[in-house]
């Protein structure tokens, strides 16, 4: 253990440092409580042997700060008092002193503190490693909930809690949102025909092409089946149709064959969807997803392999923009 002993008496600070030294802990020692209280704020001191009465901060002062101010790790505190002040050890007690030695202090009284400091101490190490290898494993089981295992994008409940975030900082800063769903163009003609683990590699690999695209801030996650979506922060209808488009080419560039597909081209693509929430818009997050669905589909019945884009709405409930469509 280190321990620090704080005693403005020479004496009393040579004997200690002897008496704990020779129990085999590294010591370091301070001439009054403002100087043992820098050692304590730069240094991990396991044991604190602190006289009552020094100048600067006496014993009790110490005590204290120590409990309010030092929240990593634990030290064991122990005053050392003169025969005259035992019937203030409670005191030193309250201001969170563990225990206390009576001067002259007897070797064999520092060596039973020191070996309940090392026990304590040690509990305290025990419980702090316990207490972050929990919040590890908690934040390990977070990420899991949060992610979709197939593909290890966003799953639907980190997309929902995102767009929510996303809906509230765009209201409060004044900038337009966009979201841009996609589908699988013919995907269940692709898993009767090529089986389910072929299917779930194309899942895989569409994500991955889609997050391949992504720009700073912008994030994918599985909606659920086939379909994806992308957040695309402080983006209007301009740079969502631009995304959207991107994210189509990326999917058709990887020529993934698809021959159970009836119409041309024979490789997987992806039918898309944008639309924008405009600063000022009373519009909900589930009313924005329901007007980027209905584009989605409106897209897949006009052929496929396209991108639509769905009706915006401004603040005044006017339309902004006529549907778009870019096609492959």
């Amino acid at each position: 253990m280190r321990v620090l002993i704080a005693d403005d008496d020479d004496t009393s600070r040579i004997l200690l440092r002897a008496l704990a030294s020779r129990l085999g802990h590294e010591c370091v020692v301070a001439e009054d409580g403002s100087e043992a209280w820098e050692l304590l704020s730069t240094l991990r001191i396991d044991v604190l042997l602190s006289d009552w009465m020094m100048p600067g901060l006496d014993g009790p002062a110490l005590c204290r700060r120590v409990r309010e101010e030092l929240a990593e790790g634990y030290t064991y505190i122990v005053l050392v008092t003169g025969l005259g002040q035992k019937e203030r050890v409670l005191e030193g007690m309250n201001a969170g002193a563990d225990d206390y030695l009576i001067k002259p202090v007897d070797p064999f009284d520092v060596q039973t503190r020191l070996v309940a400091a090392e026990r304590v101490t040690a509990l305290h190490r025990q419980v702090a490693d316990y207490r972050s290898e929990l919040e590890r494993v908690n934040g390990e089981l977070l990420t899991l909930s949060l992610t979709d295992p197939l593909t290890g994008i966003g799953n639907r409940r980190r997309m929902e809690e995102d767009l929510t975030r996303a809906r509230a900082r765009a209201d409060r800063v004044s900038r337009p949102f966009s979201v841009a769903l996609f589908d699988i163009d013919h995907f269940k003609l692709y898993n009767d025909h090529y089986g389910h683990v072929m299917g779930d590699h194309a899942l895989r690999e569409v994500a991955n092409r889609l997050g391949g695209v992504l720009r700073q801030d912008e994030c994918i996650y599985r909606y659920g089946g086939e379909e994806f979506l992308l957040l695309l922060p402080d983006c209007a209808v301009e740079g969502a149709i631009t995304a959207a488009e991107r994210a189509r080419r990326a999917v058709e560039s990887a020529a993934m064959p698809h021959e159970a597909r009836p119409t041309s081209p024979p490789i997987v693509t992806i039918s898309g969807a944008a639309t924008s929430w405009m600063p000022g818009s009373s519009l909900s997050v589930p009313q924005l997803l329901a007007r980027v669905d209905y584009a989605l589909y409106q897209a897949k019945s006009a052929g496929r392999n396209r991108i639509h884009l769905g009706a915006v709405i401004g603040a005044d409930g006017r339309l902004l923009e006529a549907t778009v469509t870019t096609e492959g």
